[in-house]
């Protein structure tokens, strides 16, 4: 049995209060310091919702002067590039300013806005994203070989599929059709472990080459 145990009740109370007596300025501060960290993550993950919030509204008001207005847009991507470049709204808003580009024609642009995207977000997927998309501008651009560089399928992850694709599309402009047909065939391989991915397209293209294969000789009678 532990000395204590022997301890009459008025002198384990004794004990307790001396012991409260020794240590009740590390309990205050204990309890103190646990209520000044609780109050700093409120105020802090308080503070990332309002930052969100506000690049949000930006990126949007971003989206909406693409149409009307091309200098309040590239203001507003400053200012996301400058005042939110480690979230994705800086990175989405690099996205959206290249979607504009292609649409209306400035290839460089598009390609300048992408590779930001590519070499400078924190979001991996993101990355895959603007790597995919550069290709299909480089292509635009007649600079087939450069595209074909950036679509190394054995990193690309989720994206291997998406990346088979365009190669194939790559090199069907070089005149490769039966290196086309065979990214095309890795494509839609890759693509059946997808849900909710229309390959209507890409099977085209795919039986359209499948058409030029020769057919199989039959065995040579004896």
């Amino acid at each position: 049995m532990a000395a204590e145990d022997y301890l009459t009740e008025e002198e384990q109370a004794e004990e307790l209060k001396k012991w409260f007596r020794d240590n009740w300025v590390w309990m205050v501060v204990g309890v103190a310091i646990a209520l000044l960290l609780l109050i700093g993550w409120q105020r802090y993950q308080a503070y990332k919702t309002d930052r969100a919030a506000n690049a949000a509204q930006l990126l949007e008001q971003l989206s909406t002067a693409q149409a009307t207005d091309e200098g309040k847009a590239n203001f507003l991507l400053k200012q996301l590039n400058d005042d939110y470049s480690s979230t994705p709204y800086a990175d989405q808003a690099h996205l959206l300013t290249a979607q504009h580009a292609v649409q209306t024609g400035n290839f460089d642009r598009a390609a300048g806005e992408l590779r930001i995207v590519m070499t400078s977000a924190h979001d991996k997927q993101l990355r895959n994203v603007a790597r995919v998309r550069l290709a299909r501008v480089l292509m635009q651009q007649q600079k087939v070989d450069e595209a074909l560089s950036l679509l190394d399928v054995t990193k690309a992850g989720a994206f291997a599929s998406q990346m088979h694709e365009v190669r194939g599309d790559a090199l069907l402009s070089k005149g490769d059709r039966t290196g086309a047909r065979a990214e095309y065939e890795a494509a839609l391989e890759g693509y059946k472990a997808e849900n909710n991915v229309d390959t209507s397209l890409l099977q085209l293209k795919a039986d359209e080459l499948n058409n030029d294969a020769p057919a199989a000789q039959p065995p040579a009678a004896k």
